[in-house]
């Protein structure tokens, strides 16, 4: 038994004696094949958020911030907890082709370029990619739509509405034979332009280029669903990114915490004063020096401008002084705290002397604000107005001294917002009474007291929008005043007057 047991014994170990090395070669196989696959999934992984610009780190990031969000109670600024987002379902329908837009100008003019856009995609059932922001303005901002907004809110948001891409899809590249068709569409066109001039262009294209954006729908005259839906990109889509929105938060409460404030967008900066020719106040060195950059911009038209005519016609923005006269004769006193809500004032300290030895506490986001808080910022303007933006929209009372871009669309969320007080300043008027109390023909009490008059009925208060026909130029425009947003139906009348009574022939 024993001899027997010990030639098993040394009969089996003969037998095992080969199988040790073939049992590491298939460890050692198997371990070869699952690093093969892992890293084959890892490059797999890598080449798709190439593609999706490292979407999947972004969701994974974006997903951890909207979980945040979700827990924990989204304040207003009057402290008020607002309940988290709820996005509806996506809307089913089949896409008629991608559209591209590249908005051009600044922040305001290219946010209210992205609602018409939108609304365009909308009707005419397209995919819209992420709008391009202009890069190559006065202002020469690098930023990117996500720079600036939450892309992943505003692609949500509306996706009951209609679908927003990030890029178009690389099959209808030219390198797989298609071709964008690039164009600008009609200013101020109506939605049968776009249904019978554009859609059918779609045919022949599956991508469309817009290379220009601004007004290029029309203010009036649209379907409600439509207006409504440009309403709702505008105060509900566009949200600023959570940078942006903590900061600005942080400058509203630092405001608040010291009182009720105005904030005064006092327009009178470099690229404006070029722009429209307006030197008034200015050394004659410094009116060369905006001559020159306004020959400078060919997309500028104007070049040989007369100052004084268009100050004359109201045409020019309000210069500090001016600016200091009116708001004192409107009322405000010394203790006021004034928010300049504007970029470089021209002429620097030398320009605000006037206005700050009336309003002492006068304030601006570099003040506020520390280096740290802002280096994020510096050298993107379009964010740095987006700061601008949220402190005006939220301020006690807002005066603007030139109705641009910017004066439009915080009014237009001031009135969506209950009708915030906003002033809206008769620039014509004024300069006619600045002119007559400086060279003695109105005393102060009587200067005063013209100024109080005149804007008497110039708070924004709820009305209709004038329409002029043909002249979409010089009527009320879309974003200043969407009254089909500030009420239903059944109530506009009593809250904004007749129908038809702010209709203007041409």
């Amino acid at each position: 038994m024993e001899v027997r047991s010990e030639g098993i014994q040394v009969r089996c170990d003969k037998l095992q004696s080969p199988v040790i090395p073939r049992t590491r070669l298939r460890i050692w196989f198997i371990r070869v094949c699952s690093s093969i696959v892992v890293w084959t999934c890892l490059v797999q992984l890598v080449t798709v958020s190439e593609l999706w610009h490292s979407h999947l780190i972004s969701g994974i990031t974006n997903g951890i911030y909207h979980i945040t969000q979700v827990q924990l109670p989204i304040q207003e600024d009057n402290g008020v907890a607002q309940s988290p987002p709820v996005f509806l379902p996506p809307r089913n329908y089949t896409s008629n082709g991608f559209l591209r837009v590249s908005c051009n100008g600044g922040l305001n003019q290219m946010r209210a370029a992205i609602c018409d856009m939108v609304t365009v995609a909308r009707f005419l059932n397209l995919t819209l990619v992420v709008p391009e922001l202009d890069k190559t303005s006065f202002w020469a901002d690098p930023s990117n739509f996500e720079d600036i907004f939450d892309v992943k809110h505003f692609i949500y948001s509306l996706r009951d509405e209609v679908r927003i891409v990030k890029r178009v899809p690389k099959k209808f590249s030219s390198k797989h034979g298609y071709a964008t068709l690039e164009m600008p569409p009609v200013s101020w066109s109506n939605e049968i332009y776009y249904l019978e001039q554009i859609l059918p262009l779609f045919g022949k294209h599956k991508v469309l280029h817009f290379n220009k954006t601004d007004t290029r729908l029309a203010n009036n005259g649209l379907p409600l669903y439509l207006q409504k839906l440009r309403c709702r990109v505008n105060y509900q889509a566009l949200k600023f990114t959570p940078q942006i929105e903590n900061l600005g938060h942080k400058l509203i409460q630092m405001l608040h915490e010291k009182g009720p404030f105005v904030a005064l967008h006092l327009r009178y900066e470099m690229d404006m004063l070029a722009f429209s020719g307006c030197t008034y106040g200015c050394t004659d060195k410094e009116a060369e020096e905006l001559k020159q950059l306004r020959y400078a911009f060919p997309w500028w038209r104007e070049k040989e401008i007369i100052s004084d005519e268009r100050r004359s016609q109201g045409l020019c923005p309000l210069t500090p002084e001016e600016a200091a006269l009116v708001l004192r004769a409107l009322g405000f006193g010394r203790e006021t705290q004034i928010y300049i809500a504007a970029g470089e004032i021209y002429g620097g300290e030398r320009r605000l002397a006037q206005l700050r030895a009336l309003f002492p506490r006068i304030v601006k986001k570099e003040t506020l604000l520390t280096w740290d808080d802002l280096q994020q910022f510096q050298n993107h303007s379009s964010q740095m107005a987006a700061l601008d933006f949220m402190v005006s929209a939220a301020s006690n009372a807002f005066v603007p001294t030139y109705d641009g871009n910017m004066a439009k669309l915080v009014e237009g969320h001031r009135r969506y917002s209950g009708f915030k007080k906003t002033i809206l300043l008769d620039r014509k008027k004024v300069v006619e009474l600045v002119d007559m109390h400086q060279n003695g023909t109105l005393s102060w009490i009587e200067f005063a007291d013209a100024v109080r008059r005149v804007h008497e009925k110039r708070i924004a208060q709820p009305t209709r929008r004038r329409v002029i026909l043909d002249k979409p130029k010089e009527e009320d425009y879309f974003y200043a005043n969407p009254h089909e947003c500030l009420c239903e139906e059944t109530n506009c009348d009593d809250l904004l007057g007749p129908r038809n009574s702010s209709q203007v022939s041409s």
